[in-house]
């Protein structure tokens, strides 16, 4: 069922992303950043099986934060996809802020909740730290990354279009390993053994390798959408040209 869920999550992270730029435009995609933020911190504490390897959650997530920053580079330009990071980053300082909070109320006598609470957050401040790190530093990659590789295929082709998938995928897929390394050896050196830890990290780079190749489908399908809301938004109406 591990490999179902993950499937699923995958194609809703996705489709979310979509969804949220076609809903509410720009505007949308920083607020699926927060959002994908905040479930991510939450599902990177949980370590499943699945595939034939052990993994720890919020690979679909974070993916699709790469998703949304990486739209945001390609539609809007390196300076909303800047925003957007920093809208990621600013999200999870307050996560952690709060889930911090969380575990230090005293509980009413007939509260139920705390000490679940206090089993999931007293133990990941070093998580939550090692998560902001990959994610801030690697983001920041990822949007330099792919101007960086946007300015060399425009060289070479002569075209500001063409080459789309290879800035996609070369700037998530080598941004994503840098994260996968702060946050698994920031998060997990001297809790696992280093072998489990070489292990563990691996496969969540394969997933996210998986993830970078599955998602250059829903970039195009973004690309068409703006073509398609910007084409709407500049034929004006008879009726409003003559106000």
């Amino acid at each position: 069922m591990n490999e179902l869920f993950l499937i699923i999550s995958l194609l809703v992270s996705f489709g979310a992303t979509i969804l949220f730029m076609r809903l509410f435009g720009k505007g949308g995609l920083y607020a699926w950043i927060a959002v994908s933020a905040i479930l991510a911190n939450i599902e990177v504490t949980i370590l499943v099986h699945a595939f034939g390897m052990d993994q720890t959650l919020g690979n679909t997530l974070f993916a699709a934060s790469y998703l949304a920053t990486d739209i945001l580079s390609e539609v809007y330009g390196k300076k909303d996809a800047d925003k957007g990071v920093h809208v990621g980053i600013i999200t999870t300082v307050m996560f952690i802020l709060f889930s911090f909070l969380w575990t230090h109320y005293i509980p009413a006598e007939s509260d139920w909740a705390m000490s679940s609470v206090k089993k999931l957050f007293t133990n990941t401040p070093r998580i939550l730290i090692a998560s902001l790190a990959g994610y801030a530093i690697s983001e920041k990659l990822d949007v330099w990354l792919y101007h960086k590789w946007w300015s060399l295929t425009e060289k070479k082709t002569g075209d500001h279009n063409k080459l789309l998938w290879f800035r996609n995928n070369f700037s998530t897929l080598i941004s994503q390993l840098v994260n996968i390394v702060i946050f698994n050896f920031g998060a997990f050196l001297f809790v696992f053994p280093m072998k489990e830890l070489i292990s563990i990290t691996t496969a969540c780079y394969v997933i996210y390798i998986v993830t970078s190749l599955l998602d250059t489908p829903f970039i195009y399908i973004a690309k068409l959408i703006a073509k398609k809301q910007e084409a709407k938004s500049s034929t004006v109406e008879p009726s409003e040209s003559t106000k």
